[in-house]
């Protein structure tokens, strides 16, 4: 049974966090102004959007650079997470090898692997980057996985394997299906901590053009307005992401049912 929704719901849920957006920047610009507080430690709204308005090709530039190594750590860390999800799942041995490896992987700091891996594959390399946002999002999306795998319930299993199902078609009919909301759930919390892990990777050596990289140069050379519209530019580039998957979750959920 469907739930009828109110007139005007998704309106709402699109404008509260305009509304509570606008409110929390003329709050800011009132403080600034009115407090007189330092470009230093805070520059005025108005100054990061004039800011925005020069140097958006930059920022697009830049955003287009960190995306695209979110982009494939995302993808290529989500893929090896599934995998190995399903083999852990499926082989006892394997998840007692995976497990100890998944929690040191959860606990490396990216301020500490980031400028070891631009080390190792050069100055001009952004593989550093891609690895760190692979290894950011594997972790989240085989451990959300491997619980999914693991909620079909027995009785289910006994019943396709009643009607002689085979392995496979218990995977497919049941196991996946049930697994599915685990998995995507994984990607959405992966995607963010797949920008984030770029953004952090950019600011320990490779090459500059990125938007970690960018707003640690403009925070160096005081341009500290530049630094918070490229800060703003990241942000809409995790918005970005988050979005995406969920949209891609909702699709693929309306799809199944």
């Amino acid at each position: 049974m469907t739930v009828a929704r109110r007139p005007g719901a998704g309106a709402a849920r699109v404008l509260a966090p305009i509304v509570v957006g606008a409110v929390v920047l003329g709050l800011w610009q009132l403080v600034v102004t009115v407090g007189g507080v330092d470009d230093y430690l805070l520059p005025r709204p108005a100054a990061i959007l004039a800011v925005v308005a020069e140097i958006a090709p930059s920022m697009l530039s830049a955003g287009a650079i960190t995306g695209l190594n979110a982009l494939l750590g995302l993808v290529v860390g989500a893929a090896i997470g599934i995998l190995a999800a399903l083999a852990a799942s499926s082989i006892r041995v394997i998840d007692n090898m995976i497990a100890p490896i998944v929690t040191a992987l959860a606990v490396i700091p990216i301020v500490a692997l980031a400028p070891v891996l631009n080390t190792m594959f050069g100055a001009d390399s952004q593989f550093g980057r891609q690895a760190v946002a692979g290894l950011a999002a594997f972790v989240p999306v085989f451990i959300n996985t491997l619980r999914g795998l693991r909620q079909t319930l027995p009785v289910h299993r006994d019943l396709m394997r009643a009607y002689a199902a085979g392995s496979s078609q218990v995977m497919r009919a049941v196991t996946l299906p049930t697994a599915a909301p685990f998995v995507f759930t994984g990607i959405r919390i992966a995607s963010s901590l797949a920008v984030i892990s770029a953004l952090v990777a950019e600011y320990f050596g490779g090459p500059r053009g990125g938007l970690g990289g960018l707003i640690s140069t403009s925070a160096a050379s005081s341009a500290y307005a530049r630094a918070w519209a490229y800060v703003l530019a990241a942000i809409v580039l995790g918005l970005a992401f988050y979005l995406a998957t969920l949209a891609i979750e909702r699709l693929a959920l309306r799809r199944r049912s």
